[in-house]
């Protein structure tokens, strides 16, 4: 008899509600969990667990609340503070999948009993009779689909998650379910921001909460010209232009870093563009290794479309050649690659 105990992770926002229901509504014996990772964040504070809570008694399923703050400090938290302190601007929500709620959750779910863990994500898993594997997919959801932010999870366990939102193709389709079953959540507002810096305000996240401090230096050309000065590297982004504080014949553009000489480099529009690059931490999870060149899609950004391009693998590494040049492709991100609307894998930009 095949074991349908799922652990859910819950937030107490509309998708992982839903979720909840689609799955008890499908003969699934459900447990919602919701992480204590960060006090004071946007998805972790005392109308989060009361929201999940009050969701998980009205479908009739248990709820329990777990600790990890000190995990999410040391997976997520260093290593955004680390990113920046390196020149690298990251995605902690990666981390957090990776780390968190396909981690800390899964070995939470086998203690448990679970076959399964859930969360209201938009993408998919099946099973693969091309490649012989479970895989990852693409959702229906368009614009919303959340792949890119899950390409880091062991492959091992594809087989083992379920996503019930794979199907729809919008949120309000969510919230229509939530409103057609009285969950009190179903008008809560999305969380955008990343979830421990709910003001938005990263620079003085990292002042606060690390020896990133201030520190004046100059702003150069690539030729080395100096136009002005900066207040910190981690101020800066890769193609940003507002809030430069120069002046120039011609529009610039943060094009790169020089942390040895505390410079921020700024160059003209066509210097963003470049042709080929690498990922190193890379995850793979529709091959084993990628042994000679391949053809893929790859997203350099959440909100970015994606772009043709050749793999290959050389050592822990996977070079990556665009078949036209991309704009502003900025180290720390993560590259995620695509066949059709299969997730190859992805790692971090270097």
């Amino acid at each position: 008899m095949e074991n349908k105990k799922v652990l859910l992770g819950m937030s107490g926002g509309v998708d992982s509600s839903v979720s909840a229901l689609l799955l008890k509504q499908n003969g699934y014996d459900v447990i919602g969990a919701t992480m204590e990772l960060f006090c004071g964040s946007s998805c972790c504070n005392i109308n989060t667990y009361i929201d999940a809570k009050n969701v998980c008694n009205s479908i009739g399923i248990p709820h329990f609340t777990y600790n990890y703050q000190s995990e999410f400090k040391k997976y997520v938290i260093d290593d955004f503070i680390d990113c920046y302190k390196n020149c690298k601007t990251p995605n902690p929500c990666i981390e957090c999948n990776k780390y968190m709620k396909f981690g800390l959750m899964y070995e939470k779910a086998k203690e448990l009993g679970c076959n399964y863990i859930a969360t209201g994500h938009y993408a998919k898993t099946e099973y693969s009779e091309k490649y012989g594997r479970w895989v990852l997919k693409k959702s229906s959801a368009g614009k919303k689909d959340q792949s890119y932010v899950l390409w880091n999870v062991p492959k091992e366990l594809i087989e083992h998650i379920l996503f019930p939102l794979a199907d729809f193709e919008s949120k309000d389709q969510i919230r229509a379910i939530a409103k057609e079953h009285d969950l009190k959540v179903a008008n809560k507002p999305d969380s955008e921001d990343i979830c421990f810096v709910p003001d938005g305000n990263y620079k003085k996240f990292l002042e606060n909460n690390s020896d990133i401090k201030p520190k004046k230096g100059n702003i150069v050309t690539s030729k080395g010209e100096v136009l002005g000065t900066h207040t910190g590297l981690y101020n800066y982004t890769i193609g940003q232009r507002k809030g430069l504080g120069i002046s120039y014949k011609v529009p610039l553009f943060v094009i790169g870093f020089n942390p040895i000489k505390n410079e921020v480099i700024v160059g003209e529009e066509n210097e963003l563009y470049t042709k080929e690059m690498y990922v190193e931490d890379i995850n793979l999870l529709l091959f084993d290794e990628i042994n000679q060149e391949i053809e893929v899609d790859v997203k350099t950004r959440y909100s970015s479309n994606v772009a043709k391009a050749t793999i290959i693998q050389e050592n822990d590494k996977i070079k990556v050649v665009f078949k036209e040049p991309q704009r502003a492709i900025t180290p720390g991100q993560s590259a995620v690659f695509y066949i059709d609307d299969i997730v190859v894998g992805g790692g971090k930009i270097i």
